[in-house]
């Protein structure tokens, strides 16, 4: 008997691009991978709930710094047994809600490198053997820029708060919601990580031909302008600080990566010109 009759039962193999799956399939992949994101985003959200109180405790740090830096009732007259600001609730169940969101963000934030790997092998099957070997490079070039992002954030947040509330005027309290608090430090985390995301969209662009890096660098005062009310529109707070330490990173990451296109492009022509001489 022939091998090919012999192994004409066995599932076919995805070789290139060219190979087609049938919806069904696609839909069979997109539910593990999605599956599998949710398990992990679950699991680290039960890992930051059973750690709740050290998490809370961190995401306080910059006020806590600020108010003990400053003295006085700077940040209000509401503090604990051991004299630290203290936040409160105006809702029964505020307390719960709030716990349940901080898991959840910290979740996604812990289980992206897992994320973006069921992504890439959600969308391997479909790239070229030359495309492939960027997939891992972009993968850990956006985790890493998306916590580079989150950690200017926690930084920056201390003076953004201080000041927010040197602008609120003399005769106004600083008495913070749980709640609200925990919303405007996700938020700065989530626009800065998503902020420095960027650099990737233009490496990629940069590789798939759609731009080149010598467009990119005759439109830098252009990008200048745009980036910094890029930052002014998504920055949660909106104050100059966070502005100007979200946009100088987005500045810097754009000519890192007009640098990195040039250097695939001068790579890509010595490989041509070598093919051609061959």
């Amino acid at each position: 008997m022939s091998p090919v009759l012999r192994r004409g039962r066995s599932k076919p193999q995805m070789k290139s691009p060219d190979d087609v799956m049938t919806l069904t399939e696609h839909l069979a992949e997109l539910r593990v991978r999605l599956i599998r994101c949710a398990l992990a985003v679950v699991l680290f959200a039960i890992l930051i709930i059973a750690f709740y109180d050290p998490v809370l405790d961190f995401l306080l740090r910059p006020y806590e710094n600020l108010c003990a830096s400053r003295g006085g009732n700077y940040c209000g007259a509401i503090t604990n047994a051991n004299g630290e600001p203290q936040l409160f609730t105006l809702d029964p169940i505020e307390g719960f809600s709030t716990r349940l969101r901080i898991a959840t963000y910290g979740g996604i934030i812990l289980a992206l490198p897992v994320i973006m790997w069921q992504i890439w092998r959600f969308v391997v099957p479909a790239l070229h053997a030359k495309e492939k070997k960027y997939a891992i490079p972009f993968i850990l070039s956006t985790v890493l820029l998306f916590l580079l992002g989150g950690f200017i954030a926690y930084v920056t947040l201390e003076p953004a708060l201080q000041f927010l509330i040197a602008w609120s005027g003399e005769d106004v309290g600083q008495v913070y919601q749980v709640s609200k608090y925990v919303r405007l430090v996700t938020l700065m985390v989530a626009a800065f990580g998503i902020g420095l995301e960027f650099p990737v969209l233009l490496v990629f662009l940069q590789f798939v031909g759609v731009i080149t890096p010598q467009q990119l660098l005759g439109f830098w005062r252009y990008s200048v302008v745009l980036i910094a009310a890029v930052a002014a529109v998504i920055t949660p707070s909106g104050d100059p600080i966070s502005m100007a330490a979200l946009a100088l990173p987005m500045l810097v990451l754009y000519f890192v990566a007009i640098l990195i296109g040039w250097v695939a492009q001068r790579r890509r022509l010595k490989r041509e010109a070598a093919v051609e001489l061959s």
